[in-house]
């Protein structure tokens, strides 16, 4: 489980440079200022959920159920939120916007949301 958390982070966090280059250099041209910023939340949100991905991998031992319901939920979450941004704003600039992507990007914040209270509610257990 450990080396799940490690090679998700390290993916996610390699991608979230190749996305945050394609949007600054190649999106300029097709988005507008709404949608360039949007995408950029993407990336912001997918690096932010690498590190703490690889930060976890390498600090827990990732045995309790708890801890592997932090991890997917990360994964998870960061998946949905972040990858539905880009096919919306992507299918937006083509002027063929996915909708159905939509509601699948609030799932994946409900996910990240979920992970951090997990994280928090197991730091919590330790204290007592």
């Amino acid at each position: 489980m450990v080396g799940i958390a490690q090679f998700f982070g390290a993916l996610f966090g390699m991608l979230a440079i190749i996305f945050g280059a394609f949007g600054a250099h190649a999106l300029k041209k097709i988005c507008n200022k709404d949608q360039l910023k949007s995408f950029e939340t993407g990336v912001k949100y997918q690096m932010y959920h690498a590190i703490l991905l690889l930060v976890l991998g390498f600090n827990l031992t990732i045995t309790s159920s708890i801890e592997k319901y932090i991890i997917y939920c990360f994964i998870l979450g960061t998946f949905l939120f972040s990858f539905s941004i880009y096919g919306l704003i992507l299918s937006a600039a083509k002027g063929n916007t996915l909708k159905f992507l939509g509601p699948i990007t609030p799932i994946g914040g409900l996910l990240l949301v979920s992970g951090w209270g997990l994280l928090l509610f197991s730091f919590v257990q330790n204290l007592i």
